[in-house]
């Protein structure tokens, strides 16, 4: 069990009543993340606060009203899963980077420079984030920080969205081997058999055009034939 300098708040409101436990940093971080643990050892202490610092307990009446609960395992458990839960600098810390690498390699992966069509790199992405002094929300999803994380990337770094129909022309002894690696990219639209060869049609984000090709002319020793047959917006 953690002890109480160690501690940190979790804290949520209901019926305008605030809750608030003390509990392991990174225990609860984690049970919140959906990680089992036994609540008891997640609690510094058995009691659930109006002001944890000072000590000031809440009446059952109070629990009641909230949770319909006087459970304190069963009210804790629910104010880490629901409430907020303090972050250690060095978790925050942990958690930003973490969120930054995830927000720049979706980035690389479905944008592209649009002059020359080409995906950005993931470090020139993490650079420019850099440069611009973004700050990441270690708790909102990558996908829903994209949009404005673009709009400050690009006064220094251009980035379109795109999307791109693929050609892939594969010999038919290696069709086999080459059909799993062309799946993992995206559904197959069309294809075509032929006595000598095997032909698909698949649409991919054309940050990933670059990760295809070398995933098919690695399956294939370079016997493979990719070509780009449409280029489109998004």
């Amino acid at each position: 069990m953690v002890t109480i300098d160690d501690a940190v708040i979790a804290r949520i409101t209901k019926n305008g009543i605030i809750f608030e436990i003390l509990v392991d940093p990174d225990k609860a971080l984690e049970f919140k993340k959906g990680k089992p643990y036994s609540i008891e050892n997640i609690l510094a202490v058995n009691q659930i606060f109006k002001d944890a610092r000072k000590g000031e307990k809440l009446p059952n009446e109070d629990l009641r009203k909230g949770f319909q609960t006087t459970d304190i395992f069963s009210i804790a458990t629910t104010i880490i899963k629901e409430g907020d839960v303090q972050l250690t600098t060095e978790q925050r810390r942990k958690m930003v980077e973490t969120k930054r690498t995830e927000i720049a390699s979706l980035i690389s992966r479905q944008g592209v420079d649009p002059k020359t069509h080409i995906p950005h790199p993931q470090q020139r992405i993490l650079n420019a984030m850099e440069e611009v002094h973004i700050d990441i929300d270690p708790f909102r999803p990558a996908s829903e920080q994209v949009p404005q994380v673009i709009n400050k990337l690009q006064p220094i770094i251009p980035i379109a969205f795109e999307k791109i129909t693929v050609a892939v022309k594969i010999p038919i002894e290696l069709a086999g081997k080459a059909g799993h690696s062309i799946r993992e990219f995206g559904d197959i639209e069309k294809e075509e058999w032929t006595s000598s060869s095997w032909v698909v049609m698949l649409t991919i984000s054309a940050g990933l055009q670059g990760a295809l090709y070398d995933k098919v002319n690695g399956t294939t020793s370079g016997k493979a034939e990719v070509k780009i047959v449409k280029r489109e917006s998004v």
